[in-house]
């Protein structure tokens, strides 16, 4: 095994931290297989050294390295860059096109953000990890490749999975090997290390004097979570080392560079979260939802005690049913007087009534809906797209309302 020292000089890699030197010793020991390996951690951790020092120390080294970052490539495009296309596959191509696959037959590619593959090229991916063969793009020939594959996310892969954005079978084939890179506030201890040796850099680059950090100022720095990671040190580093014309830094003039400088608050880990609506309008969609089953559990708690006759029963029911919709509020006879039910009343008689309201809000709701549908449409000038969009349905549920209320 190669000396992680001499390995960090190699690949320019800075720090001692324990979990840095855990994820190298790991990508050493799995680079002479042929095993998937996954590479995860926030954005910014220096994910793409991983593959690289497994390349080279590989038996494939002699052959092609080619590094793909999905993310940045369009949906329509993506399968005909990763496994080609014939001529005439598709508007455009005026020609025969090898994909990457086909490419670095041989060698190592490294699929960075792999979390954000469309599902469909997620199928072809499966594919070759499977048995290493894949499709041209508007073509049928089954080709193969033995290429060995890396890939990276900062996604949190268990959650992708439960929203059905990635193939768990998928994960399984890629993650063999997992290495977690640790972010930069997780490395505290060098996180001055890093600034140092990035001043420099910059100082050489720029034929200048080296910045260096004042006490005070090294205090602040460790103290920063660093939210872009080892990417916002570095640009941090060269914003100094460019603008700054003394070259001693302190406090005071390095917390101008932090963006909000919250250095001692902690780090919500889990991401953001995600909201149970996707609007506004769904979440009153959901409150006036749980008062109608409110209402209607009230009316057929009213409308049981009717049957038994007993009066004084269903107002004492009506009374502990409205504090529980209208909250800790005073319960009052008017209370009781939103719902119409008669304090004296024959059975027979608030029969009649319960089935009068049902029958009332039944038609009262779908003339709300029809007086939605048709405001909605008139404001967008019957585009139908525009209105079922701000309706927050679906273009061909508004299709079928509005055939169905013949509007």
């Amino acid at each position: 095994m190669e000396d992680l020292q001499v390995l960090k000089q190699r690949f320019g890699i800075i720090g001692n931290d324990l979990h840095l030197n855990m994820a190298l010793e790991k990508a050493v020991r799995v680079a002479p297989t042929d095993i998937s390996v996954l590479v995860t951690g926030e954005s910014g951790v220096g994910k793409e050294n991983i593959p690289k020092i497994i390349h080279q120390l590989s038996h494939r080294k002699h052959a092609k390295y080619i590094a793909v970052n999905c993310g940045a490539i369009p949906e329509g495009t993506i399968d005909s860059e990763l496994f080609g296309h014939e001529k005439g596959s598709f508007t455009g191509a005026t020609q025969d096109r090898k994909g990457y696959f086909e490419v670095a037959d041989g060698g190592t590619i490294f699929l960075d953000e792999v979390g954000e593959l469309p599902l469909t090229t997620q199928v072809r991916l499966l594919r070759v990890l499977e048995n290493g063969e894949f499709i041209k793009v508007g073509s049928s020939a089954v080709q193969k490749t033995d290429v060995r594959i890396v890939a990276a996310t900062n996604v949190n892969m268990n959650t992708a999975i439960e929203k059905e954005r990635f193939r768990e079978d998928l994960y399984y084939r890629l993650s063999t090997v997992e290495i977690f890179l640790p972010s930069l506030r997780e490395r505290n201890q060098d996180i001055h290390l890093l600034f140092r040796k990035f001043a420099a850099d910059f100082a050489q680059k720029y034929r200048m004097p080296t910045v260096r950090l004042e006490e005070d100022a090294v205090t602040i720095l460790l103290n920063y979570r660093f939210p872009g990671n080892i990417r916002q040190l570095k640009n941090l580093a060269e914003q100094i080392s460019v603008i700054e014309e003394n070259r001693n830094i302190s406090g005071a003039k390095l917390k101008q560079y932090l963006p909000d400088n919250r250095g001692n608050l902690p780090a919500i880990m889990g991401g953001k979260k995600d909201n149970d609506f996707s609007s506004e309008r769904d979440i009153m969609y959901k409150i006036l939802f749980d008062m109608r089953n409110d209402i209607n559990d009230l009316k057929k708690l009213t409308l049981d005690l009717l049957k038994s006759g007993n009066i004084e029963e269903v107002q004492e029911e009506n009374h502990q049913l409205i504090e529980k919709i209208y909250g800790d509020k005073e319960v009052n006879t008017r209370n009781v007087e939103v719902l119409n039910i008669p304090q004296k009343a024959s059975v027979e008689k608030n029969y009649d009534f319960i089935e009068t309201i049902e029958e009332d809000e039944s038609l009262s709701l779908q003339d709300k809906e029809i007086e939605m549908i048709k405001r909605s449409l008139e404001k967008n000038k019957d585009k139908r797209k525009l209105a079922a969009k701000e309706l927050g349905i679906s273009e061909r549920t508004l299709y079928r309302k509005i055939k169905q209320y013949d509007l």
